[in-house]
């Protein structure tokens, strides 16, 4: 039992004490609490979740009362700017006050919790803050000052910027085999690759995994006049242009192809490249040279996504962030994402969410009939167990693999197990598929995190339960950052 503190109202031995959960959701190597409930000497060490390893928490018996704490994160004191907190004896502190609630745990996590969700069993309640400390806000005008700073930033600087010292890139002839072009897709661990069409002499389309997703539908649709066999001569030029056709004749809930390539020149601007790709709602942009008058070939300099923009971003911010205010503002506070729908919220969107023995086909049909690029798998507690993404499919290129597959037999966990075990030569398709953040993570650790090519989205859990609470796309951070 911790030691009581003069200034929190006294109490008797019998006095109920409450399990409070500290939490520190913003990472370090070695995360102490210290409070006025251990009187300001003894250090608590603190336990990284399991699944989130960037997040500590300690449970402390304490008395019902008002009381001061703060973290020692390795070796430095801090306080959470996004709980209460006021200047006291010790600096600036975190503060809380206790109800005379015996057994009924606190969660000092974030006010923007409801009270009766669970999370590892202990039901969080709002906390209210004593009278004259403070919590941080958003303001509007907090926002439009970010917005027109990063959007001056974006227009003042050019895709020119995003193109690497060194690296390749991959670019298919529209005469090549589609099973052979998505073999090529695998062993490069690329997802998407830019199209070039000898005989016009420039790039027309790009092939992606929606492409790879369609044909295995196809394949798998009894009466299809396309077969396994097919696809070893089946070019990547007649299936582009059997699509266009399909597409002009039935609409099947299923988005019509776009029917020129979206490409931008090295000298527009990264708010115009941004602005393309969130317009016609693809992942990449190749960035194409085009010589005016010498009568050279178009040269495919790079392909430009919204993780290499955001990174700009983050790098040009970092020792500036202050002058970003929406930055230090947790994901809750800020209309980004896509977020379950809470008990009388009908209003909002449903949230798409799979178990894993649900049928790849219906996994697939999600996928392209409600235009996500990513579903999360979750238990029977809606608790993150995986996610399925558009690019987990290539991986079935590997050996032949979609030829061996009835959709509506193999589970989506038979089909992730079956890409686990291909040993992608890149590894790209693997490992960094589940990434998970809080619903009090800042805005600026989110951006961090997604301006990793590798990362594209993040799904909100609940510390501890890792209950799915929404998803939050490189895409939703620039509509909301652009306005």
């Amino acid at each position: 039992m911790f030691g009581s503190d003069p200034n929190s109202g006294g109490h008797s031995s019998n006095t109920a004490l409450i399990p409070t959960r500290f939490v520190w959701p913003y990472g370090g190597c070695q995360v102490l609490l210290s409070g006025s409930f251990t009187g300001w000497t003894e250090h608590v060490l603190m336990s990284p979740m399991e699944g989130c390893p960037t997040v500590f928490q300690v449970i402390c018996n304490l008395t019902p009362g008002y009381h001061q704490y703060k973290f020692n994160v390795d070796g430095e004191w801090r306080h959470d700017e996004h709980q209460p907190f006021m200047s006291g004896t010790y600096g600036v502190v975190n503060t809380v006050l206790l109800a005379r609630e015996p057994n009924v745990p606190i969660n000092i996590f974030g006010a923007d919790i409801p009270g009766n969700m669970e999370v590892d069993d202990a039901i969080i309640r709002p906390i209210v803050p004593p009278e004259g400390v403070t919590q941080k806000g958003i303001s509007e005008a907090d926002v439009q000052v970010s917005r027109h700073r990063i959007s001056l930033f974006l227009s003042q600087h050019t895709a020119y910027e995003l193109l690497p010292e060194s690296g390749k890139v991959v670019a298919l002839d529209v005469t090549l085999p589609v099973k052979q072009a998505f073999h090529i897709l695998y062993e490069q661990g690329v997802p998407v690759a830019p199209l070039w069409d000898f005989g016009k002499g420039h790039f027309v389309g790009v092939l992606s995994a929606i492409d790879f997703i369609l044909i295995l539908r196809e394949l798998g649709n009894h009466g299809s006049n396309l077969t396994e066999e097919e696809l070893e001569t089946h070019t990547i030029l007649a299936w582009k242009d059997r699509k266009i056709r399909q597409d002009r004749q039935i609409d099947g809930g299923v988005k019509p192809y776009a029917r020129q390539l979206i490409s931008a020149g090295p000298y527009e601007s990264l708010k115009d490249v941004a602005v393309k790709i969130l317009q016609h709602n693809v992942s990449t942009v190749p960035i194409i040279h085009s010589p005016s008058s010498d009568g050279s070939l178009p040269q495919l300099l790079h392909l430009a996504s919204l993780s290499g923009i955001l990174k700009c971003i983050c790098r040009h911010f970092r020792h500036s962030s202050g002058s970003l205010p929406i930055l230090q503002q947790p994901i809750c506070l800020i209309p980004l994402g896509t977020w379950v729908p809470k008990i009388g919220e009908a209003s909002r969107q449903p949230f798409a969410m799979l178990r894993s023995n649900t049928s790849l086909g219906a996994a697939l049909s999600l996928l392209v009939q409600a235009d996500v690029s990513s579903v999360p798998i979750v238990d029977d507690n809606d608790s993150l167990l995986d996610i399925y993404s558009r690019s987990d499919i290539t991986s079935l290129a590997n050996d032949r693999a979609y030829a061996q597959i009835r959709l509506d037999e193999m589970s989506i966990q038979q089909a992730l197990q079956l890409g686990q075990d291909a040993n992608s030569p890149c590894g790209v398709l693997s490992g960094q598929r589940c990434q998970m953040c809080l619903s009090s993570d800042p805005l600026h650790k989110i951006m961090e995190r997604l301006s990793n090519p590798a990362i594209r989205r993040l799904v909100i859990v609940e510390a501890g339960s890792k209950r799915v609470d929404g998803i939050i796309t490189v895409s939703d951070v620039f509509r909301f950052l652009l306005g």
